[in-house]
């Protein structure tokens, strides 16, 4: 990835200190906060497949539910089954010691069922209209002028977060409020 020739300034997403981004994409400090992200982010990849592998294997027509299986289909909190509990809010039977049975018809008058089974459906971004006339376009040079980086660089981005653009004669050009979201400091 090209450096930039200016300097941005961003706060570390882990640790929270302020440094000196080196590329547009720097998003941690250190090379020890980096590594911390991504063990956070498989550990959570990791809970997220065994609850959703739990919420399959709870039987659809099971008319009480574990305290577990409760979690694992409803995306509720241990504690608060058991505070939902305490107050007699849902019905429930004490089979003996770690027994106890919560009525799914109560849980599902409360709570909606979180879809474990099915594959998560990615959210789709708006499309995004533009004005692409000269007037409220940058051309590359005035970009990299503008920004003091190189005209190679301009169009690694441009592609990398797929900015419109438009040619007309020798000029490409790029919508100003992109350009500007993209190099704000």
């Amino acid at each position: 990835m090209a450096s930039a020739k200016f300097q941005i300034e961003r706060k570390c997403e882990i640790c929270g200190k302020s440094f000196i981004a080196k590329t547009l994409t720097s998003r941690y400090c250190s090379k020890n906060c980096s590594q911390a992200a991504y063990k956070q982010r498989k550990k959570e990849e990791l809970l997220d497949a065994l609850k959703r592998e739990k919420a399959a294997r709870v039987p659809k027509n099971q008319p009480y539910l574990s305290i577990a299986d409760a979690t694992a289909l409803f995306d509720i909190g241990r504690d608060s089954l058991y505070r939902l509990i305490r107050n007699k809010q849902v019905r429930y039977y004490n089979l003996g010691l770690r027994m106890i049975r919560i009525c799914k018809a109560d849980l599902q008058e409360r709570f909606n069922l979180r879809p474990y089974d099915e594959r998560r459906k990615e959210k789709q971004s708006e499309v995004k209209t533009y004005r692409l006339e000269p007037e409220d376009c940058y051309t590359i040079g005035e970009i990299a002028k503008k920004f003091g980086i190189h005209d190679s660089t301009v169009y690694l981005h441009i592609r990398k977060y797929s900015i419109p653009t438009r040619q007309i004669g020798n000029y490409v050009y790029a919508p100003k409020s992109e350009i500007d979201n993209l190099y704000k400091h």
